[in-house]
């Protein structure tokens, strides 16, 4: 169960609210630097877990976490931890509700959590993922029912987190980090801060440029994923190539980046964050054409890359109903366990609802349901495709032999185009 409350609390140089796949890095990182950190999450689960050394994010082992445990660690549910804390960073979920709106309600809740324990001269930092605004408009007013004011007697900031979960390369270190403060005050004591441990600091004017500039990266991504996305299906109607296409395009040393089509988008950024953009612009009393466009487009991949499947089938005297179908790589990318919003849902559904027979390979995945009913697991890749009339590349993690779905599948559909053509595969 949880720990009880340490009577220390008042010496953490940190309190991090949200320990899911942003708090846990920094978490880490700041840990490394030498300062006494406190973790604060609602899940008492998940920080029993923490505590006794086991890891839920996909970049952080268990050995890691048990040493920050031996360094001085700590996880809680005990809403008091923040008191006195030098520094305090939200890193809550910032989700879409039902109707696909802005839902705040974890971000107001650390903050009126914080506001009654705030003290003169605490940094507070959101980094949680949200439209621009939100700082000055949301947080503000809340953390101001302390009695303290912001600029004045407490800093205020927004930086945004630029995870990249089962990244090799770049992590919280080495990834430039953009912050913009309420106040020059502010922003001086956040960049102070952030300096300990990131090796590159990227200032800004304010909070909204550095809310904005968020929301800019991810837009980014969507929009030319849906471009190339779409491209991709006028290519398979054209008898071209859109894998060799892009392979080609990408040698132009200027002007062009490469982005390559898929099964749909995935993950906690993607999906959801020009969403967030959206709905700012909304209030403005406009529509953000390109965001809302590309959403389109790549939400309708799950049922384009079903409609192939179903073609394929047919082609090679198949029928979809009642044809045996793996999913190979349910998560939202390569390499992680994370299948939030996944493509492979509503893919699996559009599949089920044709009558055929789904099944899911995925190592680093344990378990998978679709709108509540649990998918057959197949733990073994080559027994599953040896019983399958199709299976689905969605995601080519690194424990996945590509030679060895190239031989034993009877069909293969790659949506990510790294196998072969050949009489048994097609690429999307």
């Amino acid at each position: 169960m949880n720990q009880p409350r340490d009577d220390r609390a008042a010496e953490w140089d940190l309190a991090v609210i949200g320990l899911g796949y942003v708090g846990m890095p920094i978490v880490r990182e700041v840990s490394r630097s030498g300062m006494r950190v406190v973790g604060v999450d609602v899940d008492e689960r998940l920080v029993d877990r923490l505590n006794s050394g086991i890891s839920h994010v996909d970049d952080i082992s268990d050995g890691e976490v048990a040493g920050l445990v031996a360094q001085g660690f700590r996880a809680t549910t005990d809403q008091e931890m923040p008191a006195g804390a030098g520094t305090v960073l939200i890193c809550v979920p910032t989700p879409l509700d039902r109707d696909r709106r802005p839902d705040l309600s974890a971000v107001v809740g650390a903050a009126e959590m914080i506001a009654g324990r705030l003290r003169p001269g605490t940094l507070v930092v959101l980094e949680s993922t949200t439209w621009p605004g939100t700082t000055e408009e949301v947080v503000q007013p809340l953390l101001e029912k302390s009695g303290l004011t912001a600029g004045t007697d407490f800093h205020l900031a927004y930086s945004p987190e630029r995870i990249d979960p089962g990244n090799p390369v770049f992590g919280l270190r080495n990834t430039p980090k953009i912050v913009g403060g309420l106040t020059s005050a502010c922003l001086d004591r956040a960049v102070s801060f952030y300096g300990k441990f990131v090796e590159q600091i990227v200032p800004v004017r304010g909070t909204r440029e550095a809310e904005m500039a968020k929301l800019l990266e991810n837009t980014y991504r969507q929009v030319n994923i849906g471009l190339v996305n779409e491209i991709a299906m006028f290519c398979d109607e054209l008898g071209i190539d859109v894998w060799e296409t892009i392979t080609a395009a990408a040698t132009k040393p200027f002007g062009y980046e490469a982005f390559r089509p898929g099964p749909g988008v995935g993950g906690h950024c993607i999906p959801i964050d020009p969403s967030y953009l959206s709905h700012r612009v909304r209030r403005l009393g406009y529509q953000f054409q390109f965001a809302e466009l590309a959403q389109q487009i790549n939400d309708r991949m799950p049922g384009y890359v079903a409609d192939r499947a179903a073609r394929l089938l047919h082609r090679h005297g198949r029928c979809v109903s009642e044809a045996g179908v793996a999913l190979l790589g349910v998560a939202y990318k390569p390499d992680i366990a994370d299948d939030r919003e996944s493509p492979a849902r509503p893919l699996a559904r559009r599949l089920h609802a044709s009558g055929a027979r789904i099944r899911y390979v995925d190592p680093l995945v344990d378990e998978w349901s679709v709108d509540g009913v649990e998918v057959t697991r197949c733990a073994d890749l080559d027994a599953a495709l040896e019983g399958t009339d199709l299976a689905i590349l969605l995601q080519p993690h690194r424990a996945f032999d590509l030679d060895l779905i190239t031989a034993k599948a009877r069909l293969v559909l790659d949506t990510r185009g790294v196998l072969p053509i050949s009489d048994n595969v097609e690429r999307l």
